[in-house]
């Protein structure tokens, strides 16, 4: 009876279920950081909260593999006063890009895709575009002539954003700006079905793969994972990277038990008075967005970057060959231009990431091959691998260029951590 006992008991410690989401830690100077040098992100960003930059944050660090700081600070939500607490979770804005990136790439190792394909192959509604081009008349006003794309845009194009899609929002063009109001050209509020009918509408910026311009790309790759594999881009997610990485948090839809730890933004923007008011990941989306809409936590995000940083696996499961991760992480524009000033200077970009061209050619730290991307709500990171670096910063905050401040202020705090 007692050896069946044990038995049972073995069996049911095998069945009992382990906290997949657990990184290895160390202490700082284990890794190579100074444990005194750390505590000055800590000062910054209380700094930030008391400017009313934003209610709280989360921030990350791992070095070598493992965690070596991982601290919170101020507000989860500013209407209950509750605290910021490390399983918060935020939403990603366009920091859902490279998952959606990722799932291309699987597809592609799968051998079901290829880069050079015209997303014409998948989604038959994006096969003939036109191009809006701009000049001027007598009298120096702006005019404007369609004509048709001299080649067809490629998943290639749309995963480096030269395919000439773009935001409504950002573009310089003042007729696409209106044109995609009118269309209802977007990623919130549509279906997949609405999203490719409205596209197929408008045309494009550019001339498929002559400049840089950030948009609507990523959602498109998304279209075209859920046209290849049968099912919504969120099931391949969850299915293909999410449970093999134990992102048990990461998701476009928070279910009503998790609500609570959702990080909420300050009630108005501190320099309009205006009401923050962020993507609702609360409700059924119609679409998963692949450029903008998932939610998830700092530990879950730390766990897909550490997965880039080992070249594609973690914890003994690989999901993509290192190979292809460092394509991926490669610059793949070139002497091709940006067409709007988002991209930091000294920086390329890379199939779902920008990608530091140099050690320097930047006012701010960091080494040549360092990967990074960052999201309208608040939220950035990078992997810097030569510094075996990767870094996460969680706040939510009123989308907007002046976020580059307090992520300037976190990376320059981290780099001047490193003691070895």
């Amino acid at each position: 009876m007692r050896r069946r006992a044990l038995l049972l008991s073995f069996v049911a410690l095998l069945l009992t279920p382990v906290d997949a989401r657990a990184l290895p830690t160390a202490s700082p100077e284990e890794v190579g950081l100074s444990r005194e040098r750390l505590a000055r992100i800590g000062q910054a960003l209380n700094g930030q909260i008391e400017a009313k930059s934003f209610p709280g944050a989360a921030a990350l660090i791992a070095r070598k593999g493992r965690v070596a700081y991982f601290e919170t600070f101020g507000q989860l939500d500013p209407k209950t006063g509750a605290p910021m607490s490390k399983d918060a979770i935020f939403r990603l804005y366009s920091m859902t890009k490279p998952f959606t990136s990722v799932a291309a790439m699987m597809l592609v190792e799968d051998g079901r895709l290829r880069l050079t394909d015209p997303v014409g192959t998948y989604l038959p509604e994006l096969a003939k575009l036109d191009v809006v081009g701009q000049g001027t008349d007598s009298n120096g006003k702006p005019t404007y002539t369609v004509v048709v794309a001299e080649r067809p845009v490629t998943v290639y194009d749309l995963l480096r954003h030269t395919s000439g899609l773009v935001y409504g929002g950002f573009t310089g063009s003042q007729y696409l700006k209106e044109l995609y109001v009118k269309e209802n050209v977007g990623w919130s509020g549509v279906t997949p079905a609405e999203q490719l009918a409205a596209l197929a509408k408008v045309p494009l910026a550019r001339q498929p793969g002559t400049m840089w311009e950030y948009g609507l790309s990523t959602d498109v790759v998304g279209r075209v994972v859920e046209s290849i594999s049968g099912v919504s881009l969120g099931r391949f997610l969850d299915e293909r990277l999410f449970r093999a990485l134990g992102m048990t948090d990461t998701t476009f839809y928070l279910p009503a038990e998790k609500v609570k730890r959702l990080s909420q933004p300050l009630a108005t923007d501190r320099a309009t008075g205006k009401p923050i008011v962020l993507h609702d990941v609360t409700v059924p989306p119609k679409n998963d967005a692949g450029g903008a809409g998932a939610a998830s936590t700092t530990l879950d995000y730390a766990r897909f970057l550490q997965m880039l940083a080992n070249g594609g696996q973690l914890e003994g499961k690989r999901l993509l060959a290192g190979t292809t991760v460092r394509h991926m992480t490669s610059d793949h524009l070139g002497d091709i231009k940006p067409a709007i000033p988002l991209l930091a200077p000294g920086y390329g970009f890379g199939l779902g990431f920008a990608v530091r061209r140099a050690d320097g050619l930047n006012g701010v730290a960091g080494t040549a091959g360092e990967y990074n991307w960052g999201g309208a709500g608040g939220t950035a990171f990078w992997v810097d691998p030569k510094e075996q670096l990767v870094a996460v910063l969680m706040t939510q905050a009123q989308p907007g260029p002046w976020q580059r401040e307090f992520r300037e202020l976190f990376r320059q705090l981290v780099y001047q951590a490193i003691i070895d």
